[in-house]
This record gives C-alpha cells, sequence and structure tokens, in this order.
C-alpha cells in the first residue's frame, strides 16, 4: 500500500514537534547543568528524530514540486532551519558561557516558532 502525501507531512509534523520540545527539555537540562545530558539516548534520539524529519521534508518536497528558491516560504523555512542549527549548537555545545548558551537557546526557539508559523502560514512574514 502506497504511502500518502498526508501520512508524510503527520509524519513530519510529529517529528518536528518531538524535534523542539526534545530541544527544548534538553536546553533545560543544559540550563541546570543536569547529568541528564549525558545519556546515551539524549544524544542519540535528537539525530533519529531530526533524521527522519529531514527525509519526511525531502519526500513532501519531491512529491508537491514545491522547492526552496522556487517558494518564497520554502526558502524562509530553509534559511530559518540554518541559523536555527547554528543556534542550538552554541546554546547546547559550543556556547562558552552559560549567558551566551542561554542567549542563544531562547534564539533558537524564537526561530523554531518563526519556522512553525511559516510552515502554518506558508507566508515567509507570517504576521
Amino acid at each position: 500500500m502506497p504511502v500518502s502525501y498526508l501520512a508524510i507531512k503527520h509524519l513530519h509534523m510529529t517529528c518536528a514537534a518531538l524535534s523542539g520540545s526534545l530541544f527544548l527539555l534538553r536546553g533545560i537540562w543544559m540550563l541546570r547543568s543536569s547529568a541528564m545530558l549525558t545519556r546515551r539516548w539524549v544524544k542519540v534520539l535528537p539525530h533519529v528524530i531530526d533524521t527522519v524529519l529531514l527525509a519526511s521534508a525531502l519526500t513532501m518536497v519531491f512529491w508537491s514540486g514545491q522547492y526552496p528558491f522556487r517558494q518564497d516560504w520554502l526558502t524562509a523555512k530553509l534559511l530559518a532551519l540554518i541559523l536555527y542549527i547554528v543556534l542550538g549548537s552554541i546554546a547546547l555545545k559550543r556556547g562558552k558561557t552559560p549567558a551566551i548558551r542561554a542567549v542563544a537557546l531562547l534564539a533558537a526557539l524564537l526561530v523554531f516558532a518563526y519556522i512553525l508559523s511559516v510552515a502554518l502560514t506558508r507566508q515567509p512574514i507570517p504576521l
């Protein structure tokens, strides 16, 4: 039985929610200097979720024929995703001080919210 576009879209939305929620949880643990961040599942699970998230996104792009740099809203999502990854890396790993990590975490969460709003409105400026 072939998988429908709607099923892939729901998988993508579920992975996005899981990815964002787990990022927030890891950010809270980082702010608290929790030992939970050293658990193996905490290091592996985000990569699994984000891989499925990316695969489902690429599947929808190819099936729908809507591509970044041809659709403004997809371009905005892609560029915001890159910024989110950079900020998330600073927040969870590369920030030199707790203050830098906290600011990067907040900025990453704001970018994540922007990505969600673009996805829901299909507008690069969702307001």
